[in-house]
């Protein structure tokens, strides 16, 4: 696991109760407020001047001080019982607590056990069961260990595809039965970051580790939302595929893909939403394919592309706004792609372009508005060779 992600916050498990000699004498002198507090309220909404002094007691007002009294030790008996029903619920429901983790901790043990078999149907069982273990956790601690195993799976060593040849058909096979599973685990994150945060299977807010993971395929997170936690993807590869973060929203949180390759296949962030949070593209290299951003919205976050490589690739942030936050282009490199911010808005955001290199590339910022992004123009004039279109008020 990476040892770079902070250290979760996890809950407290366990039964942690006053003394009941302190807890009692608490709820006594509550008691005794609460009832002054009656006493003297009635006593004013009754608009009492005094009380008569009386000489005598006769039996009338005897017995009603006896009353008082039996009054009273009733009061205290049904005050130490009701602490004592208290207590015993909390020790209840703390007893229920520990059976419902026991029983959680031998379902997970058999689930991580499946892991390692052989047959690619008992792990993909294992997977499942892992994911419906982390959506029924007792707490939220016991949910991130579910996650936690699914990604350090991720994060396993695997045989690559030995090809179609016939000699190595059996290899093949095997390599394509694992591929499901790993497949099956990224579309179970996939599925479970679309839900509402609060709601039940929302992993929403948990970390998520893919530091180093190899992704030969498809990978949906189209929609998802990462509000919060740390999510990391660096150093990650993804090879061929389509890559899809259309309509996702990075709300608050960091989420990484710093040193991560992009080699061949689409990268789409289309529609997506940037209002918070971190999200890091330093360092990431973008050998080929496509990388979109189109229509994507940077209105409060910072998301860096610092030294990223975009090389011989089509990079489009058409009709992308930029009316707040933060976006760094620093140092990136653009070297014999094609790059569009067709019909992209500049306005009150910060979006820098300070050491970019377009040597080779084609540059189109036909039809943007707002005013041109810090050190943009040095670096299209200092660039060669190339090919640039800028809005006429540039």
């Amino acid at each position: 696991m990476n040892a770079h992600l902070p250290r979760r916050r996890t809950q407290q498990r366990g039964l942690r109760l006053w003394p009941v000699g302190l807890v009692l004498a608490l709820a006594f002198t509550v008691a005794v407020l609460v009832a002054a507090g009656v006493f003297y309220t009635g006593w004013d909404l009754l608009s009492a001047r005094g009380l008569k002094p009386e000489h005598r007691i006769d039996s009338t007002a005897l017995f009603d001080l006896v009353k008082l009294s039996f009054g009273v030790v009733a009061g205290a008996g049904a005050l130490v019982a009701l602490v004592v029903a208290y207590r015993r619920q909390r020790v209840d429901e703390d007893g229920a607590l520990r059976e419902a983790t026991r029983l959680h901790t031998e379902r997970f043990t058999t689930a991580v056990g499946q892991l390692g078999e052989e047959s690619a149907a008992v792990r993909l069982g294992a997977v499942h069961a892992l994911a419906g273990l982390a959506d029924d956790a007792p707490d939220d601690s016991l949910r991130q260990t579910c996650i936690d195993v699914l990604c350090a799976y991720l994060q396993l060593p695997f045989t690559p595809d030995p090809g179609n040849d016939p000699a190595h058909q059996e290899e093949h096979h095997r390599y394509l039965a694992f591929r499901k599973v790993r497949h099956t685990i990224l579309r179970l994150i996939g599925d479970h970051y679309r839900r509402p945060p609060g709601t039940h299977r929302s992993w929403q807010g948990c970390d998520l580790d893919l530091t180093d993971v190899a992704i030969d395929g498809d990978m949906d997170f189209s929609g998802a939302t990462f509000s919060s936690g740390t999510v990391s993807f660096s150093g990650a590869t993804f090879s061929g595929g389509a890559v899809s973060f259309d309509n996702a929203r990075f709300s608050g949180g960091t989420v990484s893909f710093g040193n991560a390759v992009f080699s061949g296949g689409t990268v789409s962030f289309d529609n997506a939403s940037f209002p918070g949070g971190t999200v890091s593209f330093d360092n990431a290299s973008f050998p080929g394919g496509t990388v979109s951003f189109r229509g994507a919205r940077f209105s409060g976050g910072t998301v860096y592309f610092g030294k990223a490589v975009f090389s011989g690739c089509v990079v489009s942030f058409d009709n992308a706004r930029f009316p707040g936050g933060a976006v760094y282009f620093s140092g990136a490199r653009f070297p014999g792609g094609t790059v569009h911010f067709r019909g992209a808005t500049f306005s009150g955001g910060k979006v820098c372009f300070r050491g970019v290199m377009f040597s080779g590339s084609t540059v189109s910022f036909s039809n943007a508005s707002g005013s041109a992004p810090d050190r943009l123009l040095v670096a299209v004039r200092t660039a060669s060779p190339m090919t640039v279109s800028l809005p006429s008020t540039w």
